[in-house]
């Protein structure tokens, strides 16, 4: 038929393979993994603040175990909604490993800030003030750290 060229006679690139096209749909820009990152972060905060709140008004724990308890539902949380979602890992047990080291410098950091300021908040604006403001602060310095580590070093495209 005149008119009508093949692909080579156009000189198009080949077509690329599943494999290829699976590997740039996982490619996620800074912006997506920053809004995934921060909508599981939501879903875990509630978790831990949700917890944390029951153990210290309900179950009578101290500040301090019911953070540390709280944490540890939250961070699992996190873990299992990011590497999968947010970054995409298939994962391994060297990017678990990873991961379980910054969570337990992240764990020291949150708790170890909440810890220290939740006295003085208390003392300022009461049980639930406290554990809100310190739950918040807290967090936002563990989430800072938590996501700079995992998209830079644990999860950083190879």
């Amino acid at each position: 038929m005149e008119g009508v060229t093949t692909p080579a006679e156009r000189n198009d690139p080949p077509a690329s393979s599943p494999g290829q096209d699976a590997q740039a749909s996982t490619a996620l820009t800074l912006r997506t993994q920053l809004v995934r990152f921060i909508l599981a972060g939501g879903v875990s905060a509630l978790v831990d603040y949700s917890l944390m709140v029951v153990g210290m008004n309900l179950l009578g724990l101290g500040y301090s175990p019911a953070k540390a308890i709280s944490w540890v539902f939250g961070t699992l949380t996190a873990y299992l909604i990011n590497s999968r979602w947010t970054f995409q890992s298939a994962g391994s047990k060297k990017t678990l490993g990873a991961v379980v080291v910054l969570y337990l410098l992240t764990f020291a950091l949150q708790v170890g800030t909440f810890t220290v300021i939740y006295p003085p908040l208390a003392a300022w604006l009461g049980v639930t003030g406290a554990q809100l403001v310190g739950f918040v602060i807290a967090q936002g310095i563990a989430t800072t750290v938590n996501f700079i580590v995992q998209r830079g070093l644990i999860f950083r495209a190879r």
